[in-house]
């Protein structure tokens, strides 16, 4: 193995102290910085040439490495703790080092950005009581996150005094005679000089501003950094340019005709949009939903809205974006909701197609082709890349036990068998996959299981089935993993499930169905069998391309020129990262592989899971029904977009958001702005004579654009909406303390100055059209419309300019929101909070409806009420064990009890109040 490293570089240190730590035989080759196209310190990434040839860049990569060849298998803990290190640590870490290095920051000013982390990693070590961080012994997870502190905190008493287990912790690790040698090799003089010079022509770290993992916003700070005096310069010198320094919209010679985006597809479009040489081609995707099913909101945001949210972002990049979508129409759901409705799989596809097409109109999610699976293209590809892994010896074949119903006459398809998981002994687990602990199983391993056609027992007996040998393509799924991770944007819970999974070995994966509804498999003495959904399903994106134009290829068998961006939920990342990969890695035909892998965890309904059979929640087809725009409705959602942990959605918070950010901030300041256009300078854009308030004021605006733009990119779309709420409340305060109301009435100077604010506010909310287009395309239009924003302006740039100058006449303002009632959000929570699913839907004064009706006896109902109680337990046991208020543990203890009561009425029991534990009165 070769080790190339560049000294001075930070990430150099960890990896040098990984491979003296874990014994590693390398051999070093040591160099100036190489111009790689990986990160913002890329030059200075080291590299590790296997004797393999492939090539490892990520840093976090080659220190596991290392361990593993040692034979240490990282646990959970020490993947949680790189993930951390990689997504929170390191960014913060490379701020403080730029504060020191270029900026000339000392002592606390200089690692601000890191407190919290620091006090992270303090708390976990000083209640787990281990020496090190995952455990009583070194891992490397202590060499990663100890090599990322040390350039910054050389000098270890610069580490706060009161975090002295962090302080004993980093002791022992720079004592290690591994660490010491690297840092001794790493940090010379000489190359930390040329690190910094190379630092000083890079712009400032611009960090994701901390937040809360809940849903509420963070206070306001009371101080913000102070601007640097070229800052200022910089924002007014933008400011001047105009819309004349705007790059210039970019539309596509031929665009798609708008129509054809929900048209099922057919035939290809007259004109379709294709990769242009020279332009970034983004291609998005977010998984296709099933088609035997209503969404509901959690769905929505976890793929199709956050999809649509960075798609309209690249869009107004100018860069060339194609976004895709459909209904995945084959596999056992289909057959077993048209055995449920009394229709054939073909009229259930075609109704729930429909339905589908008519709730992503309404949220107005914009793709630019909307498909489904049931297709001629499904076949011709799917059948193609089947025949190529066949050629290439990456198929198996195997007599499988399988579950055969008697009375049915038919093998099990796994959807049709129920039963208790072997893992978790939950009573209702599908025979492919068990809802509550998540585990893949095979369907004979079921214990007592039924089939759910007739309920009958199923007896096991031997089938054939063809396997996707995942082991043997191993080999090319990790290098290109290592690749992907080292050059796209993976969000940390997709990282950690794709390392579990490989971490707990490929099997070979089982890739037919004894079903009728579905794919056919072309291969003698098994055509009466078709294809695996999650074989199938994902070759939907390029049926689905196809289907949009017979030049699907200059997309998906174009790796050179094409992005690739899969959304979804948490659950689907294994077909994404691993099976799907393996399956266009094997067929060799040079195909267009993920390189950007976005997935959210959970949005749960209240307090508890959204229950279509128990009409819990907010379903896609319902939401319109509550008079609620559907705007308003796509804020909400992306404002509790659950990026790092589950979120909730919940109705008492949808208002308080309406009311707060969006009226009372974002709305006020928009329609104040073009109020007093109209108001007070008859419409037109008066002149502005700009002061060094102002020019701060556009500094402050412009880090915040910038700061939009870096969290956009990184796909960081719930973070990036708080960019926008920060530069209206920028915007109120600004008109707070300039008064232009009061300053119109009086001398020529403050009718000056009144002009003057006017003129930069309503600049101000012609920026904010533009940001807003991707959160909430509706409200944007109407901001253009009022304020006649022209159509070049409606493109997003990296400085704020003046679009709407002096003489500019703005149209009709009016208001852009309104408020939500405390008495119509009571009765949308009682509406949905349980039953309605046989209700009709509510009218604009719903009445009163209990929050929830338990109906004794209802298996179902038992199943999820058991789990939501098992949930619920485990967050209370966390709590106490976190040693949290005793106020929330309280509160949380309350939901317990009652999840319990309501479980007790289910069971046809009476619910016993429990005796609170403590003292008692006498």
């Amino acid at each position: 193995m070769r080790l190339r490293l560049a000294a001075g570089g930070p990430a150099a240190l960890k990896v040098l102290a990984a491979a003296g730590a874990a014994g590693a035989p390398v051999r070093l080759l040591w160099g100036g910085p190489v111009e790689r196209p990986l990160a913002p310190l890329s030059p200075w990434a080291p590299a590790l040439e296997l004797d393999s040839g492939t090539v490892l860049f990520s840093p976090n990569a080659i220190c596991q490495f290392f361990f593993l060849a040692r034979g240490e298998e990282p646990t959970d803990l020490t993947n949680q703790w790189l993930e951390w290190e990689a997504t929170e640590l390191q960014p913060a870490a490379s701020a403080a080092l730029y504060a020191q290095l270029v900026q000339g920051k000392k002592g606390l000013e200089a690692v601000e950005a890191l407190g919290k982390l620091l006090a992270h990693i303090e708390q976990n070590l000083s209640r787990r009581g281990t020496a090190y961080l995952a455990g009583d012994t070194k891992s490397v997870a202590d060499v990663v996150v100890w090599g990322t502190l040390f350039p910054v905190f050389q000098d270890e008493t610069s580490l706060p005094s009161e975090l002295q287990t962090l302080r004993t912790w980093f002791q022992s690790m720079t004592l290690l005679e591994a660490c010491r040698k690297a840092a001794d090799s790493v940090l010379m003089p000489k190359a930390l000089l040329e690190f910094k010079s190379y630092l000083q022509k890079q712009p400032p770290p611009c960090l994701a501003i901390e937040r809360t993992t809940s849903n509420e916003p963070e206070e306001e700070e009371g101080s913000e950094r102070a601007l640097t005096e070229e800052e200022i310069t910089a924002a007014a010198d933008a400011w001047v340019r105009g819309a004349a320094a705007l790059p210039k919209p970019w539309q596509p010679q031929k665009p798609v005709v708008a129509l054809l985006l929900f048209v099922p597809a057919l035939t290809a479009p007259v004109h379709a949009r294709l990769p242009v040489e020279g332009m970034r081609n983004v291609l998005i995707t977010s998984a296709l939903p099933y088609v035997n099913n209503v969404p509901h909101l959690g769905n929505i945001i976890g793929c199709v809205l956050s999809a649509d949210t960075f798609a309209r972002y690249c869009r107004l990049r100018n860069w060339n974006t194609l976004y895709v979508c459909g209904t995945d129409e084959y596999g056992t759901a289909t057959e077993t909701k048209a055995v449920e409705e009394g229709l054939t799989p073909q009229e259930i596809c075609n109704k729930y197609n429909a339905i589908h097409a008519d709730i992503y109109r309404w949220f107005d999610i914009s793709f630019d082709y909307f498909g489904r699976t049931t297709t001629p293209y499904q076949t011709t590809i799917a059948q193609d890349i089947f025949q190529r892994l066949l050629a290439r010896g990456f198929l198996l074949q195997d007599t499988v036990e399988q579950l055969r119903c008697e009375d049915c006459q038919r093998f099990l398809a796994d959807r049709f068998v129920e039963g208790t998981c072997p893992f978790c002994s939950y009573e209702e687990a599908r025979g492919d996959q068990c809802d509550k602990c998540g585990k893949l199983i095979n369907a004979v391993e079921l214990k007592n299981p039924q089939c759910k056609l007739c309920r009958g027992v199923p007896v096991v007996k031997p089938t054939q089935h063809l396997f996707l040998d995942l082991p043997k393509l191993e080999e090319r799924l990790e290098p290109w993993l290592e690749q992907s991770w080292a050059t796209g944007d993976w969000t940390a819970n997709a990282r950690y499930i794709t390392r579990s999974w490989i971490r707990d070995g490929l099997k070979p994966r089982c890739i037919t169905r004894d079903l009728k509804w579905g794919t056919p498999v072309p291969l003698d003495g098994f055509r009466d069998k078709v294809f695996y959904v999650w074989f199938d399903a994902p070759i939907g994106y390029l049926s689905i391309t196809a289907n949009y134009t017979d030049q699907w290829e200059r997309w998906w068998k174009n790796p050179q020129q094409v992005d690739l961006y899969n959304f979804m939920a948490k659950d689907n990342v294994p077909f994404h990262s691993v099976i799907f990969p393996c399956s266009l890695l094997g067929a060799d035909d040079n195909y267009t592989l993920v390189n950007h892998l976005i997935a959210t965890e959970y949005l749960n309904y209240e307090d508890g899971k959204f229950s279509k059979s128990r009409g819990v929640g907010v379903f896609g087809d319902m939401a319109k029904d509550t008079g609620i725009p559907a705007d308003i409705w796509r804020f909400y959602l992306l404002y509790v977009r659950p990026e790092g942990q589950d979120s909730a959605f919940s109705w008492s918070d949808l208002m308080l958001k309406n009311n707060s950010e969006l009226l009372n901030n974002l709305g006020n300041f928009i329609n104040r702005a073009g109020m007093f256009v109209c108001k007070f300078f008859g419409g037109t854009v008066p002149n502005m004579v700009l002061t060094l308030d102002d020019k701060r004021l556009l500094a402050r605006v412009t880090l915040e654009l910038r700061q939009y733009h870096q969290l956009l990119e990184k796909v960081r779309i719930r973070d990036a909406l708080r960019c926008i709420l920060s530069i209206s409340r920028h915007g109120n305060q600004y008109i707070q303390v300039n008064e232009p109301w009061k300053r119109i009435k009086g001398d020529e100077k403050d009718r000056q100055r009144a002009g003057t604010v006017t003129g930069v506010a309503v600049n101000m909310a012609s920026m904010l059209a533009v940001l807003l287009q991707p959160y909430m395309p509706g409200v944007s239009l109407a901001i253009q419309r009022q304020l006649c924003i022209p159509p070049e302006c409606f493109v997003l740039s990296h400085d704020f300019t003046c679009t709407l100058p002096p003489g500019h006449r703005v149209g009709t303002v009016s208001p852009l929101f309104q408020k939500l009632e405390n008495d119509q959000v009571e009765a949308l929570r009682k509406h949905f909070g349980g039953g309605q699913a046989k209700r009709t839907p509510p009218a604009s004064e719903p009445s009163p409806a209990p929050a929830t009706v338990v109906a004794p006896g209802d298996p179902q109902l038992i199943q999820e009420l058991t789990e939501e109680v098992a949930k619920q337990g485990s967050h209370v046991r966390q709590l106490k064990a976190n040693k949290a208020e005793k106020a929330q543990v309280d509160a949380e203890v309350a939901k317990l009890l009652e999840l319990k009561k309501q479980l007790a009425l289910a069971e046809g029991k009476s619910p016993e109040v429990p005796v609170p534990k403590g003292k008692r009165k006498k």
